[in-house]
């Protein structure tokens, strides 16, 4: 079973620093898009295993974070190559449109 994360920002700060494909999905517990792309984001977390760094941040458990990267809806999806923003991908989609960010 491959590893998803639950950071906090420094742990967060630390992987983005450390890690060269870092995907960071923004959600919250009551939300039905969120429910519905977990499912999704565990089978990337498999299948990326060693290759990315899989993330999930609660926006109402780390309101601080949702706030520093200007979460407005969720889920939101940032993908963080060599620790910078590379793409952001909101709502709900499908995984190829994940993986495709994630493979370019």
């Amino acid at each position: 079973m491959s590893e998803i994360r639950h950071p906090n920002k420094e742990e967060l700060n630390e992987i983005l620093k450390n890690n060269a494909l870092v995907l960071v999905d923004f959600y919250a517990s009551w939300c039905m898009p969120c429910k519905m792309l977990s499912p999704v984001i565990e089978e990337i977390a498999k299948e990326y295993e060693g290759k990315v760094v899989v993330c999930k941040i609660d926006i109402d458990e780390n309101e601080e974070l949702a706030n520093e990267y200007n979460i407005m809806s969720v889920p939101t999806v940032i993908i963080f190559k060599n620790n910078e923003n590379v793409e952001e991908i909101i709502g709900l989609n499908n995984k190829s449109k994940y993986t495709r960010a994630l493979d370019e």
